[in-house]
């Protein structure tokens, strides 16, 4: 008979391989734990949480060793395998996923679906952007972050290695803050070298939920004013009845003067017998749309500025004789007393009647070689023609071309037809644009048949005729590189209803449509039960 163990016989205690294995990998994941929780108060990977990581790395690899039996046990049943193939499958996905938001990361690019592409920079300011040839840093000087503002500053860093773009608390940092010269919250203050320029959010409007924003219109002028080399001047002929800078009412050109100002241009208004004719520091100079006739010493004046190389543009309406032939005849250019009629009704499906052409073919000049698609529109037009293309110079180019439903008018009536007598049939020029460079000066001049379209109400309608002015500046003024389309802001499509439709509206969308899915619910039952 066996006797039982009594208190003096040794215990001995003996684990198996899966249990070590269990206790390695408890070990190995309470490691990789520890590590981690150490890197993300820390900030960084110190020596400890190094040891942690190879540590907990090693006694998992042990218990996948000691384990091993069991693993290959249970992968060889049915059911593992079948959940071994899912998992693998949903590994695969995920995997796919990342390489694809990585790609996503690495080549950036978005689509933009907006009619005016308010979420694509424009044209000029990739064309700005684009051809910096020195370091712009922005700074935008508040407590939080403001996504709108870092998705527009992405979008310009990846124009250019030369945009330096951060967010500085100036709490945290006042001598950063003080550096820049910000004054408060919410500025963003670009530098470059030494200029530097404040912009200010613009105030939030209902369709924006009221939150205020940067607009790249601004941003882009910023960049332009702390990177050009010179402040040019934009000089306004006055005496003669011509459009005020001054004047914001529909006809006045105070919109056209705050465009320039965008620009970095300034701008000013002359008075040629005040100053015995255009004065030294005017870069381009400008006739807007004159009531009155030029005196000859005037006239004589405007021709001595382009001799010496200055730049002129100007703007005639219709019906309007300001005694500038002398200027037209030197520069092989005809400027038709007549109107143009445009009789496409292309002008009429937005808005505008046939005594407002509207274009859309361009000659091929600078000035106009980024507005090709894109509408313009000219309110009471004269033609602007080349007198005598036979000639090689001044070089002129016809810049604005009519549709071939358009045609000349000697006055304007209320009922206007084409008469083959007396009027011409389109397409028709109603600008030119002409360069001497037969000397060493380089004169320039521009006249366009209407003066309305670059207006304070023609500026900002929905077509490109602020494009059009602000180029033919820019082309005068020999900065072709601002030459572009520029940005756009956003068409108002907000519905405006009755009480009485909006009551429909409710009771359509309360009742109807629920209770069309429901009662179709219910007769599907019906029939299939």
């Amino acid at each position: 008979m066996t006797k039982p163990n009594d208190s003096k016989t040794p215990f001995t205690l003996k684990w198996t391989r899966q249990q070590w294995g269990e206790i390695a990998l408890s070990l190995g994941l309470a490691c990789l734990i520890a590590s981690y929780v150490r890197y993300s108060i820390q900030g960084e990977l110190m020596r400890m949480s190094e040891i942690l990581l190879i540590a907990g790395g090693v006694l998992i690899l042990a218990s996948i060793v000691l384990g091993w039996a069991k693993i290959r046990g249970y992968f060889s049943k049915r059911s593992s395998q079948l959940g071994t193939n899912t998992t693998i499958l949903t590994l695969a996905v995920l995997a796919i996923l990342f390489v694809v938001n990585y790609l996503g990361q690495s080549h950036h690019k978005r689509f933009d679906l907006t009619s005016e592409k308010l979420y694509t920079l424009s044209e000029q300011t990739s064309k700005i952007v684009k051809g910096l040839t020195k370091d712009v840093n922005i700074v935008h000087f508040a407590k939080s972050r403001d996504q709108n503002l870092d998705d527009l500053m992405t979008e310009y860093k990846d124009l250019s290695p030369r945009i330096k773009f951060q967010n500085v608390d100036p709490q945290e940092k006042p001598d950063v803050a003080k550096e820049y010269g910000a004054t408060r919250m919410g500025q963003i203050i670009l530098a470059s070298g030494t200029r530097k320029e404040t912009v200010e959010p613009t105030p939030g409007s209902a369709m924006s939920g009221g939150e205020d924003k940067f607009s790249e219109e601004d941003i882009t002028s910023a960049i332009i004013k702390v990177t050009r080399n010179k402040v040019k001047t934009v000089c306004f002929v006055t005496g003669h009845g011509e459009k005020s800078l001054t004047d914001d009412g529909a006809d006045g050109f105070a919109a056209a003067d705050k465009g320039l100002k965008k620009e970095n241009y300034e701008t000013k208004s002359i008075n040629l017998v005040t100053s015995n004719g255009v004065p030294s520091d005017c870069d381009v100079s400008v006739v807007a749309g004159p009531t009155q006739a030029y005196f000859p010493q005037e006239t004589q004046m405007l021709t001595k500025y382009l001799n010496n190389g200055g730049k002129l543009f100007i703007m005639i309406d219709p019906d309007k004789d300001a005694k500038l032939e002398d200027i037209y005849n030197a520069w092989n250019i005809k400027v038709g007393d007549n109107y143009v009629i445009d009789a496409s009704g292309m002008g009429q499906l937005l808005g505008a009647g046939p005594a407002i052409p509207l274009v859309v073919d361009y000659g091929a000049s600078p000035i106009t070689e980024n507005l090709q698609r894109h509408m313009t529109f000219f309110p009471l037009a004269r033609t602007v023609t080349i007198a005598d293309s036979s000639k090689s110079e001044p070089q002129d180019v016809e810049l604005l071309k009519t549709s071939a439903a358009s045609f000349t008018t000697p006055k304007l009536e209320h009922q206007v037809s084409y008469n083959p007598k007396t009027d011409t049939k389109g397409p028709l020029s109603l600008g030119v644009a002409a360069e001497n460079k037969s000397g060493d000066k380089d004169p320039r001049l521009v006249v366009i048949g209407n003066s309305l379209f670059a207006s304070n109400q023609g500026i900002n309608q929905a077509g490109s005729n602020g494009d059009l002015f602000y180029n033919v500046i820019d082309w005068l003024a020999k900065d072709e590189n601002l030459i572009s389309v520029r940005p756009k802001s956003a068409t108002n499509r907000r519905v405006a209803m009755t009480q009485a439709q909006s009551n429909a509206l409710w009771w359509i969308s309360l009742f109807f449509l629920p209770g069309s899915v429901i009662f179709a619910g219910i007769y599907i039952w019906w029939k299939r039960r």
